[in-house]
């Protein structure tokens, strides 16, 4: 069951019946210009051009002006240590010119070390842009955004896209482009806040542990706003925030959206098997006589962490990758030099499962390790290979086990697939959050949006109560 599917693709141009009623502009513009009547086949997935042209941002237009702090510094604090008053706020063009001692300190500041996410540090990102994946000439512009005191320390960073299009956010907007478009709005460019092509939930606004934390967070989501209508793109979107975060930018004007994934819980098991004793016999049965054909085909399973991994692995990973993407996606987000590149940097966060055939790599399955969870990503095999249920025991089986040794909490598993949910991996909530500067857009969107939540929500209560654990057993 495919929760809004309606929103990610519609048949033509037209409105979307499932928007609600979008304004009328009398066969004009908002500019002015008219729109004309063709009719057209596909949906808008990428578009630079349309009613009003967005403005091509340039050096001098990145200073997005300063905030004052109010307040006192925190008690303690000695003659000789002064506490900012003042913060400047700027876009920098690539996270490289931040330095990554300062980028990562409010990373961890902002999760703490137990809720510690490395796709928000600075080496997974500068990974992303040094290897071409997350780049103007992709879609992906970065404009992220700091906050410096007046002693130019770093208070507070945000990463952020300037887009030309909807690939690679997992969270659906094509049909509201459509919407745009058919009335000669323009959708695209539009401002993205995230990590790219990376469907994991985390914190977006990442500040400083200090006293004016509070008042920086809320300077750095004014500032997006600002420079929301500063570049006039149509709108900003920030996708797979915290909870906390989602509600704190209902207040800023931002509307509401839910989606769902499905995670594992570690409910301080011991071992595979005593989490087995929480399923239901007859999935702990199918996911047993799963697990048995690995070894009758003769495949052996690895998991590699740090100075384990080596280029020929990421050489071989990179092939099952674009195998996936061949196959599934048709265009690949990641570079080979990207895998070399952030295996360099995370280390020991980098988790690689692989199955061996013999001497030869078969398989892979891409996680990274965070404060308390391990994060399932990307997975792929050889081409024209077919390995019955390796995908199920590369990916799924075992990152729990993985996890198990490493006393995390939990696994996430990445987007979508309800087959996820047999195998002990349960739907959970996940957030977005949107901002028009056309009103009438956003009116009709949140109409949407307030039909949207509520089908999930139910569907969510339905695959709980059908879910493959006993009964008692709380997911």
């Amino acid at each position: 069951m495919a929760v809004g599917a309606a929103v990610c693709y519609c048949s033509n141009l037209k409105p979307s019946p499932f928007l609600g009623h979008f304004p009328y502009h009398q066969g004009k513009s908002p500019s002015g210009q008219g729109i004309k009547n063709s009719v057209h086949a596909s949906r808008i997935s990428a578009l630079f051009w349309g009613a009003k042209k967005a403005v091509e941002p340039t050096e001098r237009d990145l200073s997005l002006g300063e905030f004052i702090l109010t307040g006192s510094g925190p008690e303690g604090v000695s003659e000789n240590q002064v506490a900012p008053k003042k913060i400047s706020l700027s876009v920098v063009s690539s996270i490289l010119d931040v330095p990554s001692q300062d980028w990562d300190a409010c990373n961890m500041d902002a999760t703490g070390p137990e809720k510690f996410n490395p796709f928000l540090t600075h080496g997974f990102l500068s990974s992303l842009e040094e290897t071409g994946c997350a780049v103007k000439e992709t879609g992906w512009m970065p404009r992220h955004i700091i906050a410096k005191d007046e002693c130019d320390n770093i208070l507070g960073v945000v990463p952020l896209y300037l887009k030309s299009h909807s690939s690679g956010e997992f969270v659906f907007d094509y049909s509201w482009a459509d919407a745009y478009y058919s009335y000669g709005s323009r959708y695209y460019p539009k401002l993205q806040c995230c990590v790219p092509f990376t469907p994991v939930t985390g914190q977006r606004i990442l500040v400083r542990n200090n006293s004016y934390k509070d008042q920086v967070f809320d300077s750095l989501v004014s500032a997006m706003k600002d420079l929301t209508a500063k570049f006039q793109v149509s709108s900003l979107h920030v996708t797979f925030p915290t909870e906390s975060e989602w509600d704190k930018m209902k207040e800023k004007g931002f509307l509401q959206r839910t989606g769902m994934q499905y995670h594992w819980k570690n409910r301080n098991y011991k071992n595979f098997d005593e989490f087995l004793m929480d399923m239901k016999q007859s999935k702990r049965k199918n996911i047993r006589q799963e697990r048995k054909k690995i070894s009758t085909q003769n495949l052996t399973m690895k998991r590699l962490r740090g100075y384990e991994i080596k280029a020929k692995h990421w050489d071989s990973f990179y092939k099952f990758y674009r195998n996936t993407t061949d196959n599934k996606w048709g265009s690949p987000y990641l570079t080979r030099d990207f895998f070399h590149n952030m295996g360099s940097k995370m280390e020991d966060q980098v988790l690689l499962v692989v199955a061996e055939e013999g001497d030869e790599l078969v398989a892979g399955a891409l996680n990274l390790i965070g404060g308390d969870t391990l994060f399932g990503r990307l997975w792929g095999c050889l081409p024209r290979a077919y390995y019955p249920s390796l995908h199920f025991e590369a990916c799924y089986y075992q990152a729990i086990e993985a996890a198990i040794e490493l006393n995390l909490n939990k696994v996430e598993a990445g987007a979508q697939g309800e087959h996820k949910i047999q195998r002990g991996y349960m739907p959970v909530t996940t957030y977005s959050c949107h901002y028009f500067l056309d009103k009438g857009f956003e009116k009709a969107i949140n109409e949407f949006l307030v039909r949207e939540t509520a089908q999930v929500k139910l569907v969510m209560k339905l695959l709980h109560e059908s879910g493959p654990f006993k009964d008692g057993i709380q997911t």
